[in-house]
């Protein structure tokens, strides 16, 4: 993997945090971490959308800040747990791995990888 890649994986984590902080954030301290994590997702967004797909790292970034999203709800925020929301964004999931997937397969047959 690729240091743009994780640069994606990076933002999508971060984008959790401030995606959580949106609704969560209740004191000064809360929100300067909400707007500076929006900040720093975005950057790792932009320098890896300088090297990769942009359709791509879009796709992998908002899968991933979702899926992230909606299990940091669950697990930290105690949302009742629905087996429908899990198994719909295990769907969304499979959709971003093999977007990925076959966007590496494609750099590798252009000998870009």
């Amino acid at each position: 993997m690729n240091r743009s890649w994780l640069y994606v994986i990076w933002g999508g984590i971060i984008e959790v945090v401030w995606v959580s902080g949106l609704k969560h954030a209740a004191t000064p301290i809360e929100w300067i971490i909400t707007i500076l994590s929006i900040g720093a997702s975005f950057y790792l967004i932009i320098q890896a959308a300088r090297r990769l797909p942009v359709g791509t790292v879009y796709a992998v970034f908002t899968g991933l800040g979702t899926a992230g999203t909606v299990a940091a709800e669950m697990l930290v925020f105690g949302e009742p747990f629905n087996w429908m929301k899990v198994l719909l964004t295990a769907v969304l999931l499979a959709g971003v791995v093999g977007l990925k997937l076959v966007t590496d397969s494609g750099a590798r047959e252009r000998g870009n990888a």
